[in-house]
C-alpha cells in the first residue's frame, strides 16, 4: 500500500484469541491484518458473539459490535460479516477493498480445502513459490476429502510439480507432474514431466530415458521447438528489455 494509514489508538487490554492459530490480537489493524492474509481459510470460528463482545468492550467500538451482533441474529453470512468489520475499520483503500469482496464473493461456496488450493495458487502466481509449496504439501498429506474428487488431487499434484519447478527442483517437480498425469490424464502434465527429467538428468540418461519410452520422443521434439523458439525470441531483446523482465520476476520474488 503506497497511501498513509491512520491506525486507530485503542489498544485491548485483553487479547482477542484466535484459538485456531493459537494467536492473541490487540488491534483492529491486527483483526484486519488476520482477516485480510486468511480469506481462504476464514470459517464460523471468526464468526461469533465472543468477537463482537470484545469489539465492544476492549476496542470501544460499539457501533460495529452492535451490526454485527444484528447480522449474526439475522444469520448473515461470513463475507457479510468480514466485509463489515474492514469496511468500518477504514484501513484499506477502495481498489484493495474491492479486491477483497472479489476474492470472497469467489470463496463463498467453495469447501476448505478447495480454498486452500486457492490460496496455494494465489501464492504460486505471485511467486511465493515456497509457501504455495507448503500449502499443496498440507492439502495431500492430510487425510482425503473423498468429495473433492480424486481429479481434484491430480490437479495439486500439478500445481505442486510446477511449484518446485519455478524453485529449480526438477527431479521433485517430475514426480509431481507424473502422479498428475496418472491421476488426469492430462498431455499437459506428461509434457511438463519430460521435461522436468530434461532439466535434471544427464544427458545420456535422458536419451536412455527417451529410448525406454518411445511416446515421450514426439514430446521430446516439442519441447526442443518450443526452447529454440524462446532462445530466438530472447536473442531478439535489447539489454532494457531484458533489463526489465529481470527487474519484474525480482519484484513478484519480493
Amino acid at each position: 500500500m503506497g497511501s498513509l494509514i491512520l491506525c486507530h489508538k485503542k489498544k485491548a487490554s485483553q487479547p482477542y484469541k484466535i484459538t485456531r492459530i493459537h494467536r492473541k490480537i490487540y488491534t483492529i489493524e491486527e483483526l484486519c491484518y488476520y482477516l485480510c492474509n486468511n480469506l481462504y481459510l476464514i470459517d464460523y470460528t471468526i464468526m461469533n458473539e465472543k468477537i463482537c463482545e470484545w469489539l465492544y468492550s476492549e476496542l470501544d467500538m460499539k457501533e460495529l459490535a452492535r451490526d454485527l451482533l444484528d447480522l449474526l441474529q439475522k444469520n448473515g453470512t461470513i463475507e457479510q460479516f468480514v466485509l463489515r468489520i474492514l469496511e468500518q475499520a477504514k484501513i484499506y483503500s477502495e481498489p484493495e477493498m474491492e479486491h477483497i469482496r472479489n476474492v470472497l464473493d469467489r470463496l463463498k461456496d467453495q469447501k476448505e480445502i478447495e480454498r486452500r488450493k486457492y490460496k496455494a495458487d494465489n501464492l504460486l502466481a505471485s511467486g511465493e513459490y515456497e509457501s504455495a509449496i507448503l500449502v499443496y504439501l498440507s492439502i495431500l498429506q492430510d487425510e482425503r476429502d473423498e468429495s473433492a474428487g480424486e481429479r481434484f488431487y491430480g490437479k495439486v499434484y500439478g500445481c505442486l510439480g510446477a511449484a518446485y519447478g519455478r524453485e529449480l527442483l526438477y527431479e521433485q517437480a517430475a514426480e509431481m507432474y507424473l502422479k498428475a498425469y496418472e491421476i488426469c490424464q492430462d498431455e499437459t502434465m506428461l509434457a511438463a514431466y519430460v521435461y522436468a527429467r530434461s532439466r535434471y538428468l544427464p544427458e545420456e540418461e535422458y536419451q536412455k530415458f527417451l529410448a525406454e519410452h518411445p511416446d515421450y520422443a514426439e514430446i521430446a521434439d516439442r519441447i526442443r521447438l518450443l526452447e529454440e523458439e524462446k532462445t530466438a525470441k530472447e536473442s531478439l531483446e535489447t539489454p532494457q528489455e531484458t533489463l526489465e523482465a529481470w527487474k519484474h520476476q525480482y519484484r513478484r520474488y519480493l
